[in-house]
């Protein structure tokens, strides 16, 4: 089998060299590490919403918000439809579903850990 067909019977990840893959990781955690972005997406896993609602879930102000989930779009991570005239956002991928998710349950355990106040 020449490493062309190998290839090609590969999972999408193996397809794109190491330094692609982590590019494009260290490029998803880095838009996660906002808390604004977090917030947002952390509200998104329950399911869509207009920017009214992440408004209000996340206490951050409309143009804030509104800059954050632009990045988000461009970076592919959240997609958008038109619900009349209201723009509704939705995660784009249950893997990010995850990592959202994960990122939540690894800070609840870093709290759990911490000292108490003296």
């Amino acid at each position: 089998m020449s490493a062309s067909t190998h290839m090609a019977d590969a999972h999408p990840s193996q397809q794109h060299d190491d330094g692609e893959r982590l590019d494009a990781a260290a490029a998803i955690l880095a838009l996660l590490a906002d808390r604004t972005r977090l917030s947002l997406l952390r509200r998104l896993i329950e399911g869509e919403a207009d920017v009214t609602t992440l408004v209000e879930s996340s206490g951050a102000a409309r143009p804030s918000v509104s800059q954050h989930l632009a990045k988000l779009r461009l970076a592919g991570l959240v997609a958008t439809r038109k619900d009349g005239r209201h723009v509704v956002y939705t995660l784009r991928h249950g893997h990010l579903r995850r990592l959202v998710t994960e990122a939540l349950n690894a800070a609840d355990h870093q709290i759990g850990q911490l000292p108490p106040h003296d």
